[in-house]
């Protein structure tokens, strides 16, 4: 199993990284949007289902039960997905295509989290589960996704 800190600090660097070639690639007004809104929408969403207790996570520091590296795993994958879906198209289609890869990203890697210890699901909601992983977190992939990289079309 990975130390925790190990997975936070490489889930950070994901995010600095691409942080730093959006800095160096988009418009500034690009790039502040899309990881300040990212950044803001992430927040949001985890703190509400931490609140709601569908989901405890065990690595920190956290502000308001949110892990801080987090919000740097959302961005940095979401402008990944988003920077590769705007290799074939532009617009509202390439935020489609961006939230659809960067949810398959997730149908493919949050089981290790859960498997690791990183995190728990801890909902008794109905629906359907994929390796521990509850339905509900794949659809918010899909929203939170497509609205960090919408944060961007006025400025690319």
């Amino acid at each position: 199993m990975p130390s925790s800190r190990a997975f936070a600090a490489s889930t950070t660097a994901i995010g600095l990284i691409a942080l730093a070639h959006a800095v160096l690639t988009w418009p500034l007004e690009a790039t502040l949007a899309f990881f300040a809104g990212g950044a803001a929408i992430a927040f949001v969403a985890e703190a509400v289902v931490i609140n709601l207790d569908w989901l405890d996570h065990h690595v920190g520091p956290k502000v308001l039960g949110v892990p801080i590296y987090v919000l740097f795993g959302w961005t940095g994958v979401v402008y990944l997905s988003f920077r590769v879906a705007l290799l074939a198209v532009d617009g509202v289609p390439a935020v489609t295509l961006g939230a659809a890869i960067a949810t398959t990203y997730d149908i493919l890697t949050d089981h290790r989290g859960v498997a690791d210890g990183h995190w728990t699901y801890t909902d008794d909601l109905p629906g359907p589960r994929l390796r521990e992983v509850p339905w509900w977190n794949f659809a918010g992939w899909v929203v939170i996704s497509a609205a960090t990289a919408a944060f961007t079309l006025p400025f690319l």
